[in-house]
Formats: C-alpha cells, structure tokens, sequence
C-alpha cells in the first residue's frame, strides 16, 4: 500500500508540474488577449486560469510538504497540507467568481466596443490548451480520490467551459453584434467557478472538522469489530480522514479480563485487516475488561475542557 501511495503521489506531482506549465504560459497570452480585444469573458478565463494556475502550484507545494516525515511537532507529518491546499483553492475560486459577477454587472449597463475576431481565435486556443490539460491530469493522476488533485481538477474543468463561454460570446458578437454576450458569458463562467469552490470547500471543511469520511460507513464499521470474536463491546469511537486517501480509527473495546496479549494481537491484526476493506488504513484500539468503568455509547462523551482533576475516565 505504501509505495503505491508513493507511486501516485509522484505521478500525481509530476502532472501538476506539466499542467502548471502549460496554464501559466496560456495565462499570459489571454490576459493580453483580453486587454487588446476589451473582452470580459476573455479576462474572466485568464481570472480562472491564473486561479488553475494557483491552484496547481498550491497542490504541488502541498504534494512537497505532505510527504515530509512525522517529527514530534507534527505526529501526523505534514499530510494535512493538502487539504489546507484545497480549502485555499476553492475560497480563491469563490473570490475570483464574485469579482467577475460584479464587473459584468458594470459592463451591462454601459457595453464596451470589443474586438470579437481575435477574441474568438483566443478563446478557442484557450479551450484546446484546457481540453490538453485536462487529458494530461485524468491519464497521469488521481483526481477521484485525492481531494486535492479534484481541486486542481475542476479548476481545469470548469475553466474549459470558460473557454467554451468566450467562443459563443465572440460568435455572437461577431455575427449579431451583441456586445451583452461578453458579460453574460462571464457570468455563466463565474457560477460554474462558484459552484465548483463551494463543493472543495465543502469537503475540505468536512475533513478540518474532523467529519466522518464520506468514504466510510460506521454502521458497518461498528457491526466489523463486534462481530469479532473477543469484543464484547466497544465505545469511544472517532473515525475521521487525515488527508486524502488516508482514514484513521480509535476506539475502546470491552474484552474478557482473562484475555492474553498474545489472542488479544491476534484478534487486533484481524479487525485491521477487515477494516482495510472499509476504507480505514490507520487503526487504534484500547482495549479494557468489563469491570473498567465506560460509557456505553459507541461515540464519545468527553467533554471538551476537563478540569485539572477530572480525566478521561
């Protein structure tokens, strides 16, 4: 398991580093484009791009600083990093929608001139360097599970429609002269953008509150471990995600006092190598007899601030 996370995490930053390149050198020539032709829905596009381009940069740092060995500072590592990446990608996606609604706002009431010709061979370079993008990052990484890589993802994704927006715009321009398709173009683009920052900042949210991975299901989890012979119960359960691709699990579990250390690895390895098929890599188990004093519910009833006196238990 572990080197095949190596092998996808350096697939994965290898990815990053062409598309980085290629979004950030397409960038330039559309924020020119879009000054030259006075195109909104151009600008919006180079808006997104530098926003991919951010955004790749940032989960290639992340990739970088996730991959950094645990030290007594940090227990975990840096593995986090990566979704702190993908939480700063979706608020920049936000950011940069809202800014474009507003300036279409100001374009629709007073429309300028706009050169739609070179506004449209722009647009359509633009969709091809996007379609090039997206193809690398879908053959050479793992955009399914890795919240990050997802980020960086949709960022393409949704910028190609943005290209997609710019070409009907300069079409329509160009054969109607209906110089309102350039703020409406960017308006469409920026609440695809919106849509697509709102749902990495969800997840990456869901993950910072330590939320039960969307990945896992406790139900199952839960009837995993009592059905395992030797538990007699279990409480104080946490299950949460570490970083993409990484769930973790403590529990406490009731076995019998009479129970050796030796049965009791036994039946450890055997619940960690079942929960490996629910999605949970990293397990923690307390174990304790019947007579030690718990609650019974399955979840935890800590309360958050102790006083110096009272403890777990």
């Amino acid at each position: 398991m572990g080197s095949e996370h190596n092998h996808s995490h350096s697939s994965n930053k290898k990815t990053l580093t062409i598309s980085l390149v290629i979004i950030t050198a397409y960038m330039a020539v559309e924020v020119i484009g879009g000054l030259i032709t006075n195109s909104l829905a151009l600008l919006a596009d180079a808006g997104h791009m530098l926003s991919d381009a951010i955004s790749l940069f940032i989960a290639l740092m992340a990739f970088k600083f996730s991959s950094k060995v645990a030290d007594y500072g940090k227990t975990y590592g840096y593995k986090r990093f990566e979704i702190l990446a993908a939480i700063i990608n979706g608020a920049t996606l936000i950011l940069i929608s809202v800014y474009i609604i507003y300036e279409a706002i100001e374009r629709f009431q007073n429309p300028p001139e706009i050169q739609s010709y070179g506004m449209l061979i722009i647009a359509f370079i633009g969709l091809l360097v996007n379609v090039l993008v997206a193809w690398i990052m879908m053959r050479g990484a793992d955009v399914k599970e890795n919240l990050n890589m997802r980020g960086a993802y949709l960022h393409v994704i949704s910028d190609m429609l943005g290209s997609v927006g710019a070409i009907i715009a300069a079409l329509l321009i160009l054969f109607f002269g209906w110089s309102w398709a350039d703020p409406l173009a960017s308006v469409i683009v920026s609440i695809l953008v919106l849509r697509s920052g709102y749902l990495v900042t969800k997840s990456s949210v869901h993950v910072l509150m330590e939320g039960t991975p969307n990945n896992v299901e406790i139900e199952k989890v839960t009837d995993k471990i009592l059905k395992t012979d030797g538990i007699q119960n279990i409480h104080d359960l946490h299950i949460w995600t570490i970083t993409s691709g990484l769930n973790a699990l403590t529990c406490h579990a009731v076995v019998n006092e009479k129970m050796t250390i030796e049965e009791s690895e036994k039946m450890l390895r055997k619940i960690e190598h079942d929960l490996e098929h629910l999605n949970v890599h990293h397990v923690t188990i307390q174990l304790e007899t019947p007579a030690h004093k718990h609650d019974n519910s399955i979840l935890c009833s800590v309360k958050a601030e102790p006083t110096a006196h009272e403890h777990h238990h």
